[in-house]
Protein backbone atom coordinates (compact mmCIF):
# COMPACT_ATOMS: atom_id res chain seq x y z
CA UNK A 1 0.00 0.00 0.00
CA UNK A 2 1.28 3.47 -0.78
CA UNK A 3 -0.02 7.09 0.24
CA UNK A 4 1.17 9.68 -2.08
CA UNK A 5 0.27 13.15 -0.64
CA UNK A 6 2.80 16.19 -0.82
CA UNK A 7 3.13 16.15 2.59
CA UNK A 8 3.87 12.27 3.25
CA UNK A 9 5.36 8.94 1.75
CA UNK A 10 4.17 5.83 2.82
CA UNK A 11 4.98 2.42 1.83
CA UNK A 12 3.90 -1.07 2.57
CA UNK A 13 4.34 -4.49 1.14
CA UNK A 14 1.72 -7.02 0.90
CA UNK A 15 1.67 -10.91 1.15
CA UNK A 16 -1.03 -11.95 -0.89
CA UNK A 17 -2.48 -9.60 -3.77
CA UNK A 18 -3.64 -12.04 -5.89
CA UNK A 19 -7.38 -11.26 -5.49
CA UNK A 20 -6.60 -7.65 -6.29
CA UNK A 21 -8.13 -6.05 -9.80
CA UNK A 22 -5.45 -5.56 -12.34
CA UNK A 23 -3.56 -2.67 -11.35
CA UNK A 24 -4.96 -2.57 -7.95
CA UNK A 25 -6.92 0.13 -6.49
CA UNK A 26 -6.50 3.69 -6.18
CA UNK A 27 -8.17 6.25 -4.63
CA UNK A 28 -8.08 10.17 -4.66
CA UNK A 29 -9.73 12.55 -2.40
CA UNK A 30 -10.94 15.33 -4.66
CA UNK A 31 -12.83 17.22 -2.06
CA UNK A 32 -12.25 18.16 1.31
CA UNK A 33 -12.30 19.93 3.83
CA UNK A 34 -8.57 20.47 3.83
CA UNK A 35 -6.23 20.51 1.13
CA UNK A 36 -2.67 20.65 -0.12
CA UNK A 37 -1.29 21.88 -3.19
CA UNK A 38 -3.47 24.88 -3.77
CA UNK A 39 -6.50 22.56 -4.25
CA UNK A 40 -10.10 24.47 -3.72
CA UNK A 41 -11.30 23.82 0.02
CA UNK A 42 -15.04 22.99 0.49
CA UNK A 43 -16.73 21.64 3.34
CA UNK A 44 -17.71 18.26 1.86
CA UNK A 45 -16.30 15.15 0.13
CA UNK A 46 -15.51 13.46 -2.95
CA UNK A 47 -13.00 10.27 -3.52
CA UNK A 48 -12.69 9.04 -7.11
CA UNK A 49 -12.48 5.36 -6.86
CA UNK A 50 -10.17 3.42 -9.95
CA UNK A 51 -10.47 -0.36 -9.47
CA UNK A 52 -9.95 -2.41 -12.47
CA UNK A 53 -12.08 -1.25 -15.09
CA UNK A 54 -14.30 0.73 -12.89
CA UNK A 55 -13.63 4.48 -12.35
CA UNK A 56 -16.12 5.37 -9.87
CA UNK A 57 -16.63 8.59 -8.37
CA UNK A 58 -18.06 8.23 -4.72
CA UNK A 59 -20.05 11.57 -3.31
CA UNK A 60 -19.15 14.87 -5.19
CA UNK A 61 -18.85 17.32 -2.54
CA UNK A 62 -20.68 20.69 -2.61
CA UNK A 63 -19.87 21.35 -6.14
CA UNK A 64 -17.81 24.14 -6.72
CA UNK A 65 -14.35 22.05 -5.80
CA UNK A 66 -15.06 19.10 -7.75
CA UNK A 67 -14.14 20.38 -11.11
CA UNK A 68 -11.06 22.16 -10.85
CA UNK A 69 -9.90 19.82 -8.17
CA UNK A 70 -10.34 17.42 -10.34
CA UNK A 71 -8.46 19.00 -13.55
CA UNK A 72 -5.63 19.70 -11.25
CA UNK A 73 -5.47 16.06 -10.41
CA UNK A 74 -5.78 14.48 -13.43
CA UNK A 75 -8.99 13.20 -12.88
CA UNK A 76 -11.18 12.95 -15.71
CA UNK A 77 -15.05 13.21 -14.71
CA UNK A 78 -15.67 11.96 -18.05
CA UNK A 79 -14.33 8.89 -17.78
CA UNK A 80 -16.77 8.33 -14.58
CA UNK A 81 -18.69 5.04 -14.98
CA UNK A 82 -20.41 4.46 -11.54
CA UNK A 83 -21.45 7.70 -9.45
CA UNK A 84 -22.50 6.23 -5.83
CA UNK A 85 -23.94 8.87 -3.19
CA UNK A 86 -23.05 7.87 0.58
CA UNK A 87 -26.24 9.98 1.48
CA UNK A 88 -28.46 12.93 0.44
CA UNK A 89 -26.63 15.73 1.90
CA UNK A 90 -25.84 19.08 0.16
CA UNK A 91 -22.30 18.47 0.68
CA UNK A 92 -22.35 15.35 -0.79
CA UNK A 93 -24.59 15.52 -3.67
CA UNK A 94 -23.92 19.54 -5.39
CA UNK A 95 -21.77 18.11 -8.25
CA UNK A 96 -24.12 15.43 -9.38
CA UNK A 97 -25.60 17.57 -12.21
CA UNK A 98 -22.00 18.59 -13.25
CA UNK A 99 -20.52 15.10 -12.88
CA UNK A 100 -23.39 13.72 -14.81
CA UNK A 101 -23.51 15.97 -17.86
CA UNK A 102 -20.16 15.13 -18.36
CA UNK A 103 -19.98 11.22 -17.67
CA UNK A 104 -22.94 11.00 -20.21
CA UNK A 105 -22.69 7.29 -19.55
CA UNK A 106 -22.40 6.77 -15.85
CA UNK A 107 -24.33 4.45 -13.60
CA UNK A 108 -25.96 6.48 -10.11
CA UNK A 109 -26.17 4.05 -7.41
CA UNK A 110 -27.87 5.63 -3.91
CA UNK A 111 -30.77 4.84 -1.80
CA UNK A 112 -34.07 6.61 -2.56
CA UNK A 113 -34.21 8.98 0.48
CA UNK A 114 -31.18 10.84 -0.79
CA UNK A 115 -33.84 13.17 -2.90
CA UNK A 116 -36.05 14.02 0.50
CA UNK A 117 -36.31 17.44 2.30
CA UNK A 118 -33.90 17.74 4.97
CA UNK A 119 -32.98 20.31 8.01
CA UNK A 120 -30.40 21.25 9.98
CA UNK A 121 -31.82 23.26 12.95
CA UNK A 122 -29.68 25.20 15.40
CA UNK A 123 -30.68 27.89 17.97
CA UNK A 124 -34.24 27.64 16.38
CA UNK A 125 -33.20 28.43 13.27
CA UNK A 126 -33.59 25.92 10.39
CA UNK A 127 -30.79 25.53 7.46
CA UNK A 128 -32.17 23.26 4.63
CA UNK A 129 -29.02 20.77 3.95
CA UNK A 130 -30.99 18.55 1.31
CA UNK A 131 -29.53 17.87 -2.22
CA UNK A 132 -29.52 20.88 -4.56
CA UNK A 133 -32.57 20.76 -7.14
CA UNK A 134 -29.86 20.52 -9.84
CA UNK A 135 -28.81 18.08 -8.62
CA UNK A 136 -32.06 16.10 -7.35
CA UNK A 137 -33.70 17.15 -11.20
CA UNK A 138 -30.29 15.73 -13.19
CA UNK A 139 -31.10 12.06 -11.29
CA UNK A 140 -34.80 12.24 -12.34
CA UNK A 141 -33.72 12.74 -15.92
CA UNK A 142 -31.73 9.47 -15.74
CA UNK A 143 -32.90 5.91 -17.47
CA UNK A 144 -34.14 3.28 -15.41
CA UNK A 145 -31.07 1.55 -16.94
CA UNK A 146 -28.85 4.38 -15.36
CA UNK A 147 -29.99 4.99 -12.06
CA UNK A 148 -30.12 2.21 -9.11
CA UNK A 149 -31.96 2.33 -5.49
CA UNK A 150 -30.28 1.25 -3.16
CA UNK A 151 -31.86 -0.87 0.08
CA UNK A 152 -29.73 -3.70 0.61
CA UNK A 153 -26.52 -4.91 0.07
CA UNK A 154 -25.29 -5.28 -3.32
CA UNK A 155 -22.41 -5.95 -5.31
CA UNK A 156 -21.38 -3.57 -8.36
CA UNK A 157 -18.30 -5.25 -9.60
CA UNK A 158 -17.11 -8.52 -8.43
CA UNK A 159 -14.92 -7.13 -5.72
CA UNK A 160 -16.89 -3.56 -4.85
CA UNK A 161 -19.72 -3.48 -2.95
CA UNK A 162 -22.24 -1.11 -0.95
CA UNK A 163 -23.36 -1.78 2.23
CA UNK A 164 -27.68 -0.54 1.70
CA UNK A 165 -28.79 1.12 5.09
CA UNK A 166 -26.45 0.45 7.95
CA UNK A 167 -27.88 -1.72 11.26
CA UNK A 168 -27.64 0.95 14.12
CA UNK A 169 -26.21 -1.80 17.27
CA UNK A 170 -24.24 0.37 19.13
CA UNK A 171 -25.61 2.08 22.30
CA UNK A 172 -22.69 5.21 22.45
CA UNK A 173 -22.90 6.22 18.37
CA UNK A 174 -25.84 8.55 16.77
CA UNK A 175 -26.50 10.65 13.76
CA UNK A 176 -24.15 13.12 14.57
CA UNK A 177 -26.54 16.57 14.59
CA UNK A 178 -29.82 18.30 15.04
CA UNK A 179 -30.64 16.70 11.53
CA UNK A 180 -34.80 16.93 10.72
CA UNK A 181 -37.25 16.13 7.53
CA UNK A 182 -38.94 19.66 8.17
CA UNK A 183 -37.85 23.09 9.16
CA UNK A 184 -40.47 22.67 11.78
CA UNK A 185 -38.53 20.00 13.67
CA UNK A 186 -40.93 17.43 14.11
CA UNK A 187 -39.86 15.09 12.34
CA UNK A 188 -36.30 13.50 13.07
CA UNK A 189 -34.55 12.52 10.19
CA UNK A 190 -32.40 9.54 11.43
CA UNK A 191 -30.60 9.37 7.66
CA UNK A 192 -31.45 6.18 7.22
CA UNK A 193 -29.83 6.85 3.20
CA UNK A 194 -26.23 6.65 4.64
CA UNK A 195 -24.14 3.91 2.62
CA UNK A 196 -20.73 2.99 2.79
CA UNK A 197 -18.40 1.63 -0.50
CA UNK A 198 -16.10 -1.13 0.09
CA UNK A 199 -13.46 -2.59 -2.44
CA UNK A 200 -12.08 -6.06 -1.67
CA UNK A 201 -8.00 -6.11 -2.04
CA UNK A 202 -5.70 -8.43 -1.35
CA UNK A 203 -4.72 -7.05 1.94
CA UNK A 204 -8.08 -7.29 3.35
CA UNK A 205 -10.88 -4.55 2.67
CA UNK A 206 -10.92 -0.77 2.07
CA UNK A 207 -13.88 0.90 2.97
CA UNK A 208 -14.95 4.27 1.58
CA UNK A 209 -17.39 6.44 4.22
CA UNK A 210 -19.48 9.54 3.46
CA UNK A 211 -20.50 10.56 6.77
CA UNK A 212 -21.11 7.47 8.81
CA UNK A 213 -24.47 9.39 10.04
CA UNK A 214 -25.02 5.31 11.09
CA UNK A 215 -21.71 5.42 13.27
CA UNK A 216 -18.20 4.87 12.61
CA UNK A 217 -17.83 1.47 14.54
CA UNK A 218 -22.00 0.14 13.24
CA UNK A 219 -20.56 0.86 9.71
CA UNK A 220 -16.93 -1.23 9.91
CA UNK A 221 -19.16 -4.19 11.76
CA UNK A 222 -21.36 -4.10 9.08
CA UNK A 223 -18.56 -4.08 6.13
CA UNK A 224 -16.74 -6.92 7.96
CA UNK A 225 -20.31 -8.89 8.18
CA UNK A 226 -21.06 -8.67 4.64
CA UNK A 227 -17.75 -9.56 3.54
CA UNK A 228 -16.68 -13.08 5.30
CA UNK A 229 -15.12 -11.47 8.76
CA UNK A 230 -12.58 -10.13 6.30
CA UNK A 231 -9.60 -7.63 7.84
CA UNK A 232 -10.45 -4.01 7.69
CA UNK A 233 -6.92 -2.75 5.20
CA UNK A 234 -8.38 0.69 5.17
CA UNK A 235 -11.00 2.91 6.13
CA UNK A 236 -11.08 6.58 4.53
CA UNK A 237 -13.57 9.46 4.44
CA UNK A 238 -15.80 11.49 6.70
CA UNK A 239 -16.43 10.04 10.31
CA UNK A 240 -18.74 12.67 11.76
CA UNK A 241 -16.98 12.82 14.96
CA UNK A 242 -17.15 16.48 15.05
CA UNK A 243 -19.58 16.82 17.64
CA UNK A 244 -18.71 13.54 19.83
CA UNK A 245 -18.92 13.49 23.46
CA UNK A 246 -15.72 12.09 25.27
CA UNK A 247 -17.73 8.61 25.53
CA UNK A 248 -18.14 8.49 22.41
CA UNK A 249 -14.76 9.29 21.48
CA UNK A 250 -13.51 6.90 24.47
CA UNK A 251 -15.44 3.65 22.92
CA UNK A 252 -14.62 4.67 19.65
CA UNK A 253 -11.33 4.41 20.47
CA UNK A 254 -12.12 0.82 22.06
CA UNK A 255 -13.72 -0.34 19.27
CA UNK A 256 -11.45 0.40 16.47
CA UNK A 257 -8.93 -1.27 18.38
CA UNK A 258 -10.70 -4.23 17.99
CA UNK A 259 -11.62 -3.79 14.91
CA UNK A 260 -7.96 -3.30 14.01
CA UNK A 261 -7.93 -1.45 10.48
CA UNK A 262 -4.56 -1.01 9.36
CA UNK A 263 -4.89 2.57 8.25
CA UNK A 264 -7.93 4.78 9.02
CA UNK A 265 -8.29 7.61 7.08
CA UNK A 266 -10.07 11.31 8.55
CA UNK A 267 -11.55 13.34 6.62
CA UNK A 268 -14.36 16.71 6.22
CA UNK A 269 -16.87 16.26 9.15
CA UNK A 270 -14.41 14.00 11.47
CA UNK A 271 -13.37 17.31 13.55
CA UNK A 272 -9.95 18.50 14.31
CA UNK A 273 -10.57 17.38 18.05
CA UNK A 274 -11.48 14.13 16.94
CA UNK A 275 -8.61 13.17 14.45
CA UNK A 276 -6.27 14.39 17.08
CA UNK A 277 -7.75 12.01 19.83
CA UNK A 278 -7.75 9.31 17.14
CA UNK A 279 -4.02 9.94 16.41
CA UNK A 280 -2.79 9.92 20.24
CA UNK A 281 -4.61 6.67 20.91
CA UNK A 282 -3.87 4.92 18.11
CA UNK A 283 -1.07 6.73 16.53
CA UNK A 284 0.73 6.09 13.14
CA UNK A 285 -2.30 3.96 11.50
CA UNK A 286 -3.87 7.10 11.24
CA UNK A 287 -3.12 9.55 8.66
CA UNK A 288 -5.72 12.43 8.40
CA UNK A 289 -7.02 13.10 5.17
CA UNK A 290 -6.99 16.10 2.75
CA UNK A 291 -7.75 16.74 -1.09
CA UNK A 292 -4.77 16.17 -2.99
CA UNK A 293 -3.58 12.33 -1.22
CA UNK A 294 -3.72 9.58 -2.88
CA UNK A 295 -3.76 5.89 -1.98
CA UNK A 296 -2.60 2.71 -3.94
CA UNK A 297 -3.23 -0.82 -2.92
Amino acid sequence: MTINSGKQHVDKIDADSRIDPPGGTVITIVVDNRVENGLVEEHGLSLRIETGNRAILFDTGQGKALRPNAEQLGVDLKKINMLVLSHGHYDHTGGVAEVLRLATKADVYCHAGVVQPRYSIRDGKARAIHMPRKSMSAIDELSEERLHWIHEPVMISNTVGITGPVPRETNFEDRGGPFYLDPEGQRVDMIDDDMALWIRTGGGVVVCVGCCHAGLVNTLRYVTELTGKNAIRAVIGGFHLVNADSRRLEETVRALRVIDPEMIVPCHCTGDEATGVLQRELGGRVHPGVAGMTFRF
